[in-house]
């Protein structure tokens, strides 16, 4: 059965922050060498992978790392990326941009049962889950909302979850313990036929496009 919708969705690659030992979360933090070298590479495999006449839409956090990411696919692609906040990574509040240590001092992990989606980390001027995924939610409705056939976002390894959440129509709550793996740099690629109208995730947290593998999130 013939696709009647490809989407790709990108965990950007390596960024500073990753390296320095400091929180991402809203940090704007930019790409390292490696990571732009690695976002070069993404853009290649979806050169490729895409037809080379074909309509393409790339939506992007507007934080620095993954716009970066995106300029550079969109350059490949002949595409101008749409920026959205609504698909930054998880918002760490005053952690932002300080060193992991300090914050693993301070977190208030979640229970391991009742409530987890409202649960507040201690930090303040962070995100709760639940607010996390509902505007990751929206912003892959309003892309969704589009007819065409071959769609590229640009967001972070925490994000994915509640993007790919959202491509397979889970309740957000059911989204309070699962979660979808991906490195720095990997490519999601999700399907949708159109004949039964089934959404598959045909590629989880690839990384095989790159020089090397890093296992960095965020």
């Amino acid at each position: 059965m013939d696709a009647v919708r490809t989407m790709y969705v990108i965990a950007h690659p390596e960024s500073t922050h990753h390296i320095d030992g400091l929180v991402g979360g809203w940090y704007d933090s930019p790409l390292t060498a490696t990571g732009l070298r690695d976002a070069a590479a993404i853009a290649e495999s979806l050169r490729a992978a895409i037809p080379a006449h074909a309509e393409v839409e790339l939506y992007s956090s507007d934080l620095r790392r993954a716009a970066q990411a995106a300029d550079l696919i969109g350059e490949l692609l002949h595409v101008p990326s749409v920026f959205d906040p609504r698909l930054r990574e998880k918002s760490y509040g005053e952690a932002e941009g300080k060193p992991q240590e300090w914050l693993r001092e301070r977190f208030v992990t979640p229970p391991a049962v009742g409530e987890r989606m409202g649960h507040h980390d201690g930090i303040p001027g962070s995100e709760t889950m639940g607010a996390f995924g509902a505007r990751v939610y929206a912003a892959m409705d309003a892309i969704l909302a589009s007819d065409c056939a071959h769609q590229i976002v640009v967001t972070h390894g925490g994000a994915l979850t509640f993007a790919v959440g959202s491509w397979t129509k889970l309740p957000i709550d059911a989204l309070a313990y699962a979660r979808f793996h991906s490195a720095s740099g990997s490519i999601t690629e999700l399907r949708e036929d159109d004949y039964f109208h089934n959404r598959q995730v045909v590629r989880l947290g690839d990384i095989s496009h790159l020089p090397a593998g890093i296992e960095a999130l965020g």
